[in-house]
């Protein structure tokens, strides 16, 4: 009987430690953590008030001028014009309160599992790599970030003049490098 009251103790005391698999894992949420972590420095920087409306009408003007997976994370906290839903109030309350912006996105995690999914694209090294070997798509991508399309590119090798011809203006550093070689 002794036995079976410990057991029952310790078992309580268990379910009252949270548990650590809540916990981001390195890299999990990547685009949450970044996106929010910026958007409270500039909250301190701008000297925004830390109240949960001011930094609501804030997150929805940054939300306003970011593009790729930070939009589509906006999209998903109700910070955009065309949003299902809206948890902004799951980032604001915490926030004026300084909560660290790791935990808030665990919380967002448990809302919304897609939230964490999200990714930033991977950079490609201008400098260094072979633009031959690149798929078209990833091509595409690169005049897409530069704000660039290639009308009547028809051909790999349309696309790969294109980037030759605007890489000095939008990554000068890598068109010198590629000229050194």
């Amino acid at each position: 009987m002794l036995c079976l009251s410990s057991l029952s103790v310790a078992l309580a005391a268990l379910a009252l430690v949270p548990s650590s698999s809540n916990a981001l894992k390195d890299g999990e949420c990547e685009v949450c953590v970044s996106f929010l972590g910026r958007f409270y420095q500039s909250l301190q920087d701008n000297h925004v008030k830390f109240t949960s409306v001011d930094i609501e009408n804030e997150l929805v003007k940054t939300c306003k001028d970011v593009k790729g997976k930070e939009n589509r994370f906006c999209y998903y906290i109700g910070g955009t014009n065309d949003a299902a839903t809206k948890i902004l109030n799951e980032i604001s309350k915490p926030l004026s309160y300084h909560t660290p912006v790791d935990k808030i996105c665990e919380k967002l995690k448990k809302k919304d599992s897609q939230i964490c999914e999200l990714k930033y694209d991977k950079q490609v090294d201008l400098s260094t790599v072979d633009l031959k070997k690149l798929k078209v798509k990833d091509l595409k991508k690169i005049l897409e970030d530069w704000g660039e399309s290639c009308k009547g590119c028809a051909e790999k090798s349309d696309f790969i003049r294109k980037i030759n011809e605007l890489m000095p203006k939008y990554a000068p550093n890598a068109a010198q490098a590629r000229t050194d070689l």
